[in-house]
């Protein structure tokens, strides 16, 4: 069937919703890649299984955000919330929810205060977000357009396609929307750029039909899903999006850049993109209005370095992967030479929302030059990790502390590495910050895509930017010399720290070093790669210096800073003999054991099968280890 115009979607629409019996309760079940993991799809075959004769409607959603916490259910209309659900656990939930209405307290949230929470908008993790792209995450079945149409999508193309391409775009510029890929760019700005372009070549040749739109679903920072839980929770949210904008700036057809390492995400889009064009929301003609357009997939590699937008789009044009020169910017020539807009996953989520709530609803939301919501992948030593969705410029204190629970195990906060290995530490004096554009950029870090990673008391600085430097040189794509020849410099020097092995000067020379890297890189990945290590040594200097100077790294973490001895409490049980990779321990049964510096590999071991604390690790003291050569 197709939809032929916007009343028919009207009608189409009513009917589903008359079609619905608002006092059947409805059982949804976390469907995204982490819950799926920890079992999500054996909890739903179980609930099928047990919920018979329209008991209960069942339905698995994307991706709910509390990822640790799965499998995760939640049972509608009431939203009680069930945390680390398991097919065992249906029966009661059946006898005990569906059939009585109560909760079953034992699978309830526990917050860290020890009170348990049964509604899901009772636990400050989502309580205290703004959820505007993620809103639908938990309650539709991505697999289903008829259920996205049910809840109010496709409404704002419709509305589109009654305006012209300039009253979209103004409404665009007027929210205030920035990218959401990392650059921050106003979208209303990009687009009228693309728009005037493909005018002026129709002009020229009134038969011209091209220019292109394109969503950047490459998604790489380590510890980042955000893109990936929207493509799987929700992909016809980011279609629409992608509609709406070719149909403002002339554009007839778009491709979306999604990585293979993300095969749910792949499949959920493949299927939306079949179901759009069998309702004719996508292809010739759409709604009735004239309007042609459709979609293709394309699957990167897992190339990081392919999240830049011109590298990205060489790769769609089945080229290597590489950043090119600019001018000309894609929405003046890009894909094929024709006019290209590329934006993120994120970026285009939010499109139909804006349409739909007005620009000035949307402005109101998020600071003077930041607008709208951000959704940051809350990952590290937190106390709930997860998807936040926040409104800009809200404050890193309120982020990690109030919805992420603060730091856990009675651990010190010591730092937040925010947007990516591109991106920068933030300290404990800076976590009253908001979180916008500008305010990170004058702390040296960026909003990046979302990722953000929290180090506790125990994290290394130094090895925490050598971490990230080792990701972003093995990304680099080597096409320029500071980015290829000067990441791999400064990785030597952090390693070279980190072993033990520091000296004089090397300080200065990473920040020479990193200048370089900085300000002759192509493009971003370059650009930005040296922002932990400076960040790092603007905030944690002197964690630099006494790796260097008193050979000490106070979070226990750099093995050729640290020596493991045997106190006189052993017993001599002998476990950690028999356990040790390097045979570096020795001593009878029953008496003192000890351990031969020259031989252990510091990889901890012995530490973690000693069942009486009798192993201690002490740092400040030069080893060398004659069988890796590590050490000074």
């Amino acid at each position: 069937m197709k939809i032929l115009n916007a009343a028919h979607l009207d009608e189409y629409r009513a009917r589903l919703v008359n079609a619905l019996d608002p006092n059947q309760p409805t059982v949804t079940i976390c469907g995204g890649t982490g819950c799926r993991a920890y079992g999500s799809e054996q909890v739903l075959d179980a609930a099928r299984e047990n919920l018979k004769d329209g008991q209960a409607h069942v339905r698995m959603t994307g991706c709910h955000g509390f990822c640790e916490k799965g499998p995760l259910m939640v049972v509608h209309p009431a939203g009680i919330f069930y945390s680390h659900v398991q097919p065992k656990d249906l029966p009661e939930i059946v006898e005990t929810t569906i059939k009585q209405g109560k909760p079953v307290e034992r699978l309830s949230y526990v917050h860290p205060t020890g009170e348990k929470i049964t509604h899901e908008h009772d636990i400050p993790f989502y309580a205290r977000q703004t959820r505007l792209l993620l809103n639908q995450n938990g309650h539709l079945d991505p697999t289903s357009i008829d259920e996205y149409i049910t809840l109010g999508g496709y409404a704002s193309l419709a509305k589109a396609l009654t305006l012209t391409g300039d009253q979209i775009i103004g409404e665009v510029s007027r929210s205030g929307l920035r990218g959401r890929g990392g650059a921050g760019f106003p979208t209303g700005t990009k687009w009228r750029t693309a728009q005037t372009e493909i005018a002026k070549r129709k002009a020229a040749n009134p038969q011209y039909a091209s220019g292109f739109v394109a969503c950047n679903a490459d998604e790489g920072d380590p510890g980042a899903y955000m893109d990936r839980s929207l493509m799987e929770g929700n992909p016809l949210r980011v279609v629409e999006g992608m509609t709406i904008g070719a149909f403002a700036v002339g554009a007839v057809r778009g491709y979306v850049y999604i990585r293979a390492e993300y095969p749910l995400a792949v499949h959920h889009l493949a299927l939306a993109l079949e179901q759009a064009r069998d309702l004719g929301l996508l292809g010739e003609d759409i709604l009735g209005s004239g309007f042609n357009f459709d979609i293709e997939i394309r699957l990167g590699a897992g190339a990081f370095v392919c999240g830049e937008e011109t590298a990205l789009m060489a790769s769609i044009e089945g080229k290597r992967g590489e950043p090119r020169p600019r001018p000309p910017f894609p929405a003046q020539s890009w894909l094929w030479e024709q006019p290209t807009v590329l934006n993120n996953v994120k970026t285009w989520a939010s499109v139909p929302i804006i349409l739909d709530k007005g620009a000035e609803w949307y402005a109101s939301i998020g600071t003077e030059k930041s607008k709208g919501t951000m959704i940051f992948s809350l990952v590290g030593t937190v106390a709930n990790t997860g998807l936040v969705e926040v409104p800009m410029g809200i404050t890193l204190r309120e982020l990690i502390f109030g919805i992420g629970g603060g730091i856990p195990n009675g651990k010190k906060f010591k730092a937040a590495q925010i947007g990516g290995p591109s991106g920068g530490c933030i300290p404990e004096q800076h976590l009253d910050t908001p979180i916008d554009y500008e305010s990170l950029t004058s702390l040296g870090a960026i909003v990046g895509s979302g990722g953000l990673v929290v180090a506790n008391e125990d994290t290394c600085m130094v090895d925490l930017a050598r971490y990230f430097m080792n990701f972003v040189q093995e990304e680099s794509c080597g096409k320029c010399v500071p980015c290829r020849v000067g990441t791999l410099r400064i990785l030597e020097l952090l390693e070279k720290i980190c072993a033990g092995k520091g000296e004089d000067g090397d300080i200065e020379r990473l920040e020479r070093m990193a200048r370089f890297v900085n300000q002759g890189s192509l493009c971003a990945l370059g650009q930005t790669a040296p922002n932990p290590v400076l960040t790092a040594l603007r905030y944690f200097r002197k964690e630099y210096e006494a790796h260097i100077y008193d050979h000490i790294c106070t979070a226990k973490v750099c093995k050729g800073l640290l020596t493991y001895r045997i106190i006189d409490t052993c017993t001599g049980c002998m476990v950690c003999a028999r356990n040790c990779p390097a045979k570096a321990i020795t001593g009878e049964k029953l008496k003192l054991h000890t351990i031969d510096e020259s031989l252990c590999e510091r990889c901890g071991v012995c530490v973690s099968v000693c069942k009486f604390n009798t192993i201690v690790v002490e740092t400040g003291k030069v080893w060398v280890n004659a069988q890796v050569g590590a050490g000074v």
